[in-house]
């Protein structure tokens, strides 16, 4: 049985082609994770992959590919609008360590879906209020604790997301932080995102495809405090 999978988006973003392309580029540590791009064809990519498709601000693409048949690629493809908007395409195309008839397989797309779905609403949250800007990047995993069926809900409910919908206010405290005060911008039953005037905060429920609750902040005029967070998350299980 085929391993393959293929995941493919398409979102109108509240910015120009060349404000998107930037993001996807050189602006990775404002909505994703910090990453370096040889601006050409041909040039490197991350994690070893090589650009495929270099044409700005429309078209950017990276492939790589390993030992057992393992390839991942990943395309950007960028079209101005005439509602001034732009809208992108992005295509991600892969292999998971499983046969399609595995009992994990559908459990790993179901998860690279729903990242891909919160990856792609967060680029276009970065476009739209902090484009251009580079951003003080943490990653932060939760303990082992975290990894039990309803360790999210104990986040949601920490950061005000149980009681609230998208587009409220959520407010909360953080020692060596301070208080937060920001839009939830996005809340499912797996992810939330709070995004306050200088940062994104992004929230994953990982626990429910077999790893911890986890969290990425993307700060914009100040220091991602990642010590402050680390022990934020640990408190809370």
């Amino acid at each position: 049985m085929s391993r393959t999978f293929e995941i493919v988006t398409e979102n109108a973003i509240d910015g120009t082609p060349e404000q998107v392309w930037d993001a996807v580029t050189t602006g990775n540590s404002g909505w994703l994770w910090p990453m370096e791009v040889e601006p050409k064809l041909g040039g490197q990519g991350p994690y070893g992959s090589v650009v495929t498709a270099w044409e700005p601000p429309k078209h950017f693409a990276n492939h790589m590919e390993a030992e057992g048949g393992f390839y991942n690629t990943l395309d950007y493809q960028i079209e101005e609008r005439a509602d001034g908007k732009t809208w992108l395409r992005y295509l991600h195309a892969g292999i998971f360590l499983q046969d399609m008839d595995d009992p994990t397989w559908a459990n790993q797309y179901d998860g690279v879906r729903k990242h891909t779905d919160f990856y792609q609403h967060t680029l276009g949250q970065y476009v739209h209020y902090f484009a251009g800007q580079q951003a003080a990047y943490a990653d932060v995993q939760g303990p082992e604790a975290s990894g039990v069926a309803d360790a999210f809900q104990t986040l949601q409910k920490a950061i005000g997301a149980d009681a609230a919908q998208e587009g409220d206010t959520v407010r909360f405290a953080v020692p060596g932080v301070g208080e937060v005060s920001g839009v939830l911008d996005y809340s499912t039953e797996n992810f939330a995102g709070v995004r306050t005037e200088q940062a994104l905060y992004r929230f994953f429920g990982r626990n429910a495809f077999g790893a911890v609750v986890g969290m990425t902040v993307h700060e914009f005029g100040n220091e991602a405090r990642e010590s402050a967070w680390q022990d934020w998350l640990n408190g809370l299980y």
